[in-house]
């Protein structure tokens, strides 16, 4: 028995964004940037309508003086520098995110509300488990959706862990605008140094890559198959590709 091949794994190609408008869920006021920043300057570029929902009110993200209040702040310069259409903030505990059929309601009445062509949200393996929560959250809300209409799209990002992928985003060019954008967050940057690991990552994420791409934003669109599935099973499922075997 042989291994399969790493492109059965990840790419070896970059791919086009993923058609707008966009629905970023983003647990944080800081994770719309950290993991989809450089994807954001791209749509903006292109004409991609993009509105963020910051799940979370980011209290604990630090200890300063009014840090609920300088954290929203933060996040709107950052939305002007990506160029976001919409940004709104839920203020949902920190680190007290439930994942229940109240949140899930209100996931989907704000899917339902926007119609976006594409839903994103952070990936299953993500370590914060308001990273996690909102990412659950999305998928139940798409899924309650139920087969009356179009379902967007299901994508998600990573933010500060290696997720399963199928898109590599070529954000080179736009990396150092990245960068600019994640500088804002100085709340959160005095706590870590979240600019330099996400930008590790990104790096790292050009592996596959031809030499000239060297920043890369990772994401996973799931086909309208595994949304019919738990989360739990889609992400057992990748896994198994790991051990599955090459044609001998």
């Amino acid at each position: 028995m042989l291994p399969c091949p790493e492109h059965k794994l990840i790419p070896y190609a970059t791919s086009p964004l993923p058609a707008g408008p966009w629905l970023v869920f983003a647990p944080h006021g800081d994770d719309e940037t950290f993991g989809l920043g450089g994807c954001l300057l791209k749509a903006a570029e292109e004409g991609i309508e993009t509105h963020v929902i910051v799940v979370t009110d980011g209290a604990l993200g630090g200890d300063a003086d009014g840090l609920v209040m300088r954290r929203r702040e933060e996040v709107k310069r950052a939305g002007e520098l990506l160029g976001l259409d919409g940004l709104h903030f839920w203020s949902e505990p920190d680190r007290g995110l439930r994942v229940d059929g109240e949140r899930r309601t209100r996931f989907a009445a704000a899917i339902r509300e926007s119609q976006p062509a594409a839903v994103f949200f952070p990936g299953p393996l993500e370590v914060h488990p308001d990273h996690r929560a909102t990412g659950m959250l999305a998928w139940s809300a798409l899924q309650s959706l139920g087969a009356g209409g179009a379902i967007p799209a299901a994508i998600s990002y990573e933010i500060t862990a290696l997720n399963p992928v199928n898109l590599l985003i070529d954000i080179t060019a736009r990396m150092e605008r990245k960068r600019e954008a994640m500088a804002v967050y100085i709340s959160q940057n005095s706590q870590n140094s979240y600019p330099d690991y996400v930008a590790s990552l990104n790096r790292s994420r050009s592996f596959s890559l031809p030499g000239d791409v060297i920043y890369v934003e990772g994401l996973y669109r799931y086909s309208e198959e595994e949304l019919r599935l738990p989360l739990s099973e889609v992400l057992r499922r990748i896994m198994d590709g790991y051990f599955d075997s090459a044609a001998e």
